[in-house]
């Protein structure tokens, strides 16, 4: 599934305009779709990647942010989550100092997830992540 645009099994979607209460609504959005999905048990550690990507996806782009989650029949033990913007440059993982106060949303991505990656699209890129849905 690296890469790939699943559309099989239980998908939900929002696009966000690029304004700062897109980060709160987005969190709120992926809460709520957790929760019809009984997957609550994700909704805070899904909610808190989701909010860094849009945060990095509202520094960097302009434009609409789009938020996806994805339930596959293929992979029933996985959770996909996508941000997409307008930007077509990758982010970049980088080494925050203990002063700054930001420049750690990738690494917290990176390290809470089972894994996580980008790809271009045809009008800027996803940043993606999977969390292991319990059984």
């Amino acid at each position: 599934m690296i890469g790939v645009i699943d559309t099989e099994g239980d998908c939900a979607e929002w696009s966000f305009p690029a304004e700062p209460d897109a980060v709160r609504t987005a969190r709120t959005a992926v809460r709520g779709q957790l929760h019809t999905w009984r997957l609550d048990v994700l909704g805070d550690l899904a909610a808190l990647l989701v909010s860094e990507l849009v945060t990095n996806s509202l520094r960097h782009a302009t434009g609409p942010i789009g938020v996806r989650l994805v339930r596959s029949p293929r992979l029933p033990a996985v959770l996909l989550v996508e941000v997409s913007d307008p930007l077509p440059d990758p982010p970049r993982e980088r080494v925050a100092h203990l002063e700054d106060e930001g420049g750690r949303g990738l690494q917290l991505v990176a390290h809470s997830s089972r894994r996580w990656g980008t790809r271009p699209g045809a009008a800027g890129k996803t940043v993606w992540f999977e969390l292991a849905v319990p059984k």
